[in-house]
């Protein structure tokens, strides 16, 4: 049976936990966007080829995405040294996530962009829009329902990576399991927190399904108004 004290710790770790996870995958999507439109556009096939830098910055995702995170947290400490100043900690951990999902984020997006007919490029073109037209007005539009799922994927994800930052004390429901639970031999502590994470995933997942299936039922009405003059923002801004 779980002590008043321990229920009391239970519930602050979620929330960090749940904090953490916001905060990373906010984060890790406002580098892994940026990062994940520059690959599709600078594929030899993209609207704006950039063959070396592409397999430069292609390279360095692939790199950091192979790495276990465990051995990444690791491998990093100088450079999270660097940043925050520590090497453990909460501080600490979310610089290592944020390394570690930003790659995985940026893959994920790359394939959402890469889903779209490249009819709809090629007609946004040859209406005369702009690279950053075709990023913000067509891809990132017409990818939006993918991305909502991969956003869905990376939480997820980083809800889990945060259990394992408990090994640096990076604070949460990893940090309690590994302090609490495993070094101190509570099974009901470790039991504790894998049903939390499970209820805290599946809440994750339900709320996702919701919004996205909120936003595909918008999207068709705004298809119903719009079917007829597709590229209307484009003749509005000429």
């Amino acid at each position: 049976m779980l002590e008043p004290g321990m229920l009391s710790m239970l519930a602050e770790g979620t929330w960090q936990s749940i904090y953490m996870t916001v905060a990373i995958t906010a984060i890790s999507y406002l580098i892994g966007i940026p990062l994940g439109v520059f690959l599709v556009m600078s594929d030899k096939n993209g609207i704006h080829p950039m063959a070396s830098l592409n397999w430069i910055v292609g390279g360095i995702v692939n790199i950091l995405r192979s790495v276990p995170f465990l051995i990444l947290m690791i491998t990093i400490q100088p450079f999270t040294r660097m940043i925050v100043g520590t090497t453990i900690g909460t501080k600490a951990a979310i610089v290592a996530l944020v390394v570690s999902a930003a790659p995985f984020v940026a893959r994920m997006v790359e394939q959402s962009l890469l889903e779209i007919d490249h009819g709809v490029i090629e007609a946004a073109q040859s209406m005369g829009a702009s690279n950053m037209q075709i990023v913000t007005k067509v891809l990132l539009p017409e990818s939006l329902p993918s991305l909502l799922n991969g956003v869905l994927v990376s939480a997820t994800t980083i809800l889990g990576y945060s259990a394992m930052a408990g090994f640096i004390g990076g604070g949460g429901l990893g940090d309690i399991a590994i302090r609490y639970g495993y070094q101190r031999f509570r099974p009901d502590v470790m039991l504790a927190t894998i049903i939390i994470l499970i209820v805290v995933v599946n809440v994750i997942q339900a709320g996702g399904d919701f919004a996205s299936r909120k936003k595909n039922k918008n999207d068709r009405k705004r298809a119903c108004r719009v079917c007829d003059k597709p590229f209307e923002w484009l003749v509005a801004s000429s």
